[in-house]
Formats: structure tokens, C-alpha cells, sequence
């Protein structure tokens, strides 16, 4: 069973708990009588009371939604054989996506409605092809600064 079934019957547990405790509680009410029933109005307390119970609410899926973003860890897909190694946003709707499939690594390009496979490499065992070298961000960085300062940039 995947965590994300497991939160949710959980909270289905909970929830189904909490119906049975009110409905118990409710069928030891004394009955009211229509002509005895006078509207009372509402009180600060019961105000701060149910405030109170919709952050409690709130919070819980607050929490289960980080929890399932914290435990769910790599994005394993199938039965463990392929995995989402990264991927960038080039437009509002198109991604280059990095997917390891055994022991090939494959860049993809995904937009709406279509997927093509851009490049097959061998897989890296080192995070060198995945993340950019320093070096070529401490050029750009100097040229950015250079280039905000108004001076022409070495390049």
C-alpha cells in the first residue's frame, strides 16, 4: 500500500471516528420539544470554539500534505527501475526532464501532448552532469555585477 492510500485511510479513519462520537453523543441529548426551543445567541466562546476546530481541520491536511511531499522522496515510477534524476522549465508549458532508466540517463523534452527523447548518455554516478560547475556561475556572476556597474565585461 503506497503512503499516500495510507494517509488517506488515516484521515478516513479519523474522520469515520468523529462521526460515531457525535452521533453517540447526539442520541444521549434529551429530546427538545418545538415550543421549548428558544434560539439563544451565538457567544464569543462558541465563536472562538469553532474557529478554533477549523484550524485544527485546516492544519491537519496542512500536515498531511507536507508529509506526503516530505516521505514521497524520489519520484519513482514503475516498479523501481526508472526515476526522475531533474528537470527545468524552458516555457510556461514545456520541460527538459532528466530520467534514469538502469544504467542510461535520457534528456526528454516534455510540452502539452508530446514527449521526445533529446539525448541518451551513459548514467553519472557523480552529480558532475547534473548540477552546473561553479566556475561558470562565478563568471556569470562577475559579468552580471560588471555589467549592473556599467562597465564592459572580460570576457
Amino acid at each position: 500500500m503506497s503512503l499516500e492510500r495510507r494517509v488517506l485511510a488515516a484521515m478516513a479513519a479519523v474522520l469515520a471516528s468523529g462521526c460515531a462520537a457525535a452521533a453517540a453523543w447526539a442520541a444521549d441529548a434529551p429530546p427538545v420539544s418545538p415550543q421549548a426551543f428558544q434560539p439563544s445567541p451565538v457567544s464569543f466562546w462558541s465563536l472562538v470554539q469553532v474557529l478554533f476546530a477549523l484550524a485544527l481541520v485546516l492544519g491537519a491536511v496542512a500536515l498531511s500534505a507536507w508529509l506526503l511531499r516530505r516521505f514521497a522522496g524520489s519520484q519513482r515510477l514503475g516498479g523501481g527501475s526508472m526515476r526522475v534524476v531533474g528537470g527545468v522549465a524552458v516555457g510556461p508549458k514545456e520541460r527538459v526532464v532528466l530520467v534514469e532508466v538502469g544504467d542510461v540517463w535520457l534528456v526528454v523534452g516534455v510540452a502539452p501532448g508530446q514527449v521526445n527523447a533529446l539525448h541518451t548518455m551513459p548514467k553519472q554516478h557523480d552529480n558532475a552532469a547534473v548540477d552546473s560547475p561553479a566556475g561558470e556561475q562565478k563568471n556569470f556572476a562577475l559579468w552580471l555585477k560588471q555589467a549592473m556597474q556599467g562597465r564592459k565585461p572580460n570576457t
